[in-house]
């Protein structure tokens, strides 16, 4: 019997990721960088540069205040990806932790911490955030609480239903009759298996933080005028549309290309 050589698919290459990575690291070079090339108060208001266009000072141009667009798209982006990556850490080590303790221990702690996560999740997301805003003074915190409230529970549930399958393994089964505790368990067993998908779910977790800081702020909710933020920005200048658009255009842009890096990151992933 003949056999033809059929020939396989080639594997796919993580293209996306690639791309996704270089657009995060522009986006963090205008971030950190653009405070040292172009330094300029984000604050500082002048009348003689009321909607003016790009200049040595300021490649960006400016607002209708006369303020430094690029001194203020740096700063807002310094502070919503820096709340994006305090809540994605906290929420992750909340959730980790949590999901690998309800499949340790089952029984009664699995119920427990699953009816915690089933009773986070009926509220809505922007509801919470809200809430959160509502109570603590300062923003940037309450920003970051309210996230980490919305976004430790799908690490919970990822975390839980890997490890619940993992912990029947024949290996963890071993490690385990041989007397290896829980941490070497975890390290040796458990966390292989969670890092790609925890990963995914931190640039997930990442673009839905930027996305949430941008919303509110877009509908005057989130960071208070006149610290700089992104849908900020944009609620400012959309009356100055005609008048300047690529003024309009910087912070919508600079967010766009945050998600889409972010979003490619996971979505980039080897099949």
């Amino acid at each position: 019997m003949i056999v033809a050589d059929i020939p396989l698919a080639p594997a796919a290459r993580p293209w996306g990721r690639w791309i996704g990575a270089g657009l995060l690291a522009a986006v963090l070079g205008l971030a950190l960088l653009a405070p040292w090339i172009f330094p300029a108060d984000p604050l500082r208001q002048s009348l003689r540069h009321i909607l003016a266009g790009p200049d040595a000072a300021s490649p960006l141009g400016y607002d209708h205040l006369g303020r430094s667009l690029t001194a203020r798209l740096a700063a807002a982006l310094r502070l919503s990806l820096a709340i994006a990556a305090a809540a994605v850490v906290s929420s992750a080590v909340l959730g980790v932790a949590m999901g690998v303790l309800a499949a340790w221990r089952g029984g009664w702690v699995d119920r427990l911490a699953s009816l915690v996560a089933d009773s986070f999740l009926a509220l809505p997301g922007l509801l919470l955030v809200l809430i959160v805003l509502a109570i603590v003074p300062v923003t940037p915190v309450a920003f970051w609480i309210g996230l980490t409230l919305v976004l430790w529970i799908e690490y919970f549930r990822l975390t839980r239903a890997t490890v619940s399958r993992l912990l029947a393994a024949p290996g963890v089964q071993a490690s385990r009759l041989l007397g290896f505790g829980p941490w070497h368990v975890f390290r040796r067993h458990l966390w292989p298996e969670l890092a790609p998908m925890l990963l995914t779910l931190a640039a997930f977790g990442a673009a839905t933080a930027v996305m949430t800081i941008a919303a509110l702020g877009f509908v005057s909710v989130g960071i208070r005028p006149p610290e700089p933020e992104l849908g900020q920005m944009m609620v400012e200048m959309l009356p100055y549309y005609r008048e300047a658009p690529m003024a309009l255009l910087v912070p919508v842009l600079a967010t766009f290309v945050t998600l889409l890096g972010l979003n490619l990151i996971a979505g980039g992933r080897r099949p």
